[in-house]
């Protein structure tokens, strides 16, 4: 009986290891972080109960407590009220103490109070899941010895170790921390693809969290997002109806202005549009500008490259000072970086009507075609034609 029930050889405990604990990571991607605390798809009911099974035997986790912690993180990211933030906490404590900070988030009543609402209520979950969290464990811990022997404790021991490394650690430590972005969000959440095998499409951070509502996570087209590879075979059988992916635009010739349909897909995909306005604007004119540069300039043009185009919460004293610098020099960057700034202005008039946004786009377009810049009046088209059918926000 050393070697369980099953008797495996010793390259099958490797196997189940794996399989068991990708199996915790989907249940994670799909069940807890798409599907629960952002609602970008609906299960089947068997689908959520056998996650809701799984994680209470593999990890111990509340829904409730995971999706509130984590719109919380959403709603306060990377700030002193952020649950996890390696911004505010330092890599080193969330990447190796990042189970121990959701231990203690979730002991907040306030936290589950205002961000845990929508989560299962019935009576499996009241009775069972949330008063025996320990039980689940201990059950998966029973049931590994019985068919793995003394091999499953150490199969076990990774399953209990598994979420805590990859999703507290990696996900919430690295994807704020190191990696690339495609697009600049408010916040300092990266992509550290291509560990999709093993996060099950989370490594796709930084594209999360500028459509946070998105069930597919890949933007890019050699990017991969073996989450969303799952839910597009449980949607062949019929087990889940995704509710929202990232908007596709469409760019139409020809229009004259911005219209009311338009002004809609540009607020909806607004950071995708400022990207563009980095790649297709500020970076090719800073390219031209850096070849024409005399040394010391062109010294100052790449310190201050990366502030150019960051968010402006992300931009340290030393970027913010070589910035200053640049833009005193009235060069061709400084007309564009500003006009980049007014724009980003009127997606954040939160307040103003349709019309006063139509007119505020209206008269940026007018201005930046004035300018003369060519790169600028290629933009201005772009915004002119850009729409997103409705199609788009469906696959």
């Amino acid at each position: 009986m050393f070697y369980g029930i099953l008797d495996l050889p010793w390259w099958g405990f490797i196997v189940v290891t794996l399989v068991m604990t990708h199996i915790t990571i989907a249940a994670v991607t799909i069940f807890l972080h798409r599907n629960q605390a952002h609602r970008a798809l609906e299960l089947h009911p068997i689908v959520s109960h056998f996650f809701r099974l799984w994680l209470w035997l593999t990890t111990g986790m509340e829904t409730k407590a995971w999706a509130a912690i984590h719109r919380k993180h959403h709603a306060k990211c990377d700030t002193a009220e952020d649950p996890h933030s390696p911004q505010v906490l330092g890599f080193s404590k969330v990447m190796w103490e990042g189970a121990e900070l959701y231990r203690k988030e979730a002991k907040c009543q306030e936290t589950l109070d205002r961000y845990g609402h929508g989560t299962p209520d019935d009576w499996i979950e009241r009775n069972v899941y949330l008063p025996h969290t320990a039980k689940g464990v201990i059950l998966m811990l029973v049931i590994n010895l019985m068919l793995f022997g003394v091999p499953g404790l150490t199969i076990w021991a990774i399953q209990m170790a598994w979420i805590p490394f990859f999703a507290a650690g990696i996900v919430n430590g690295v994807g704020h921390y190191w990696g690339y972005r495609n697009f600049e969000c408010s916040d300092a959440a990266t992509n550290v693809f291509p560990w999709g095998i093993l996060i099950g499409g989370e490594e796709l951070h930084n594209n999360h969290h500028t459509y946070p509502t998105s069930a597919k996570l890949s933007v890019k087209p050699w990017e991969f997002d073996i989450g969303w590879a799952y839910i597009r075979t449980l949607m062949i059988f019929g087990l889940a109806k995704v509710k929202r992916v990232v908007p596709q635009p469409k760019i139409v010739s020809g229009k004259e202005q911005i219209d009311t349909e338009g002004l809609h897909a540009l607020l909806t995909n607004r950071i995708q549009v400022m990207t563009a306005y980095s790649k297709e604007v500020i970076l090719p004119l800073f390219k031209q500008a850096t070849e024409k540069a005399l040394p010391l300039e062109r010294d100052l043009l790449q310190r201050a490259k990366s502030a150019l185009i960051r968010a402006d919460i992300l931009i340290d004293e030393n970027g913010r000072h070589y910035l200053e610098q640049l833009l005193e020099k009235k060069c061709v960057i400084h007309v564009v970086y500003h006009f980049g700034e007014q724009l980003k202005s009127i997606w954040n008039r939160t307040t103003a009507t349709q019309k006063e946004l139509l007119d505020a786009l209206h008269e940026w377009c007018q201005k930046a075609e004035a300018t003369g810049i060519q790169n600028l009046q290629e933009f201005v088209n772009y915004l002119k034609g850009y729409t997103i059918p409705q199609s788009a926000f469906y696959k």
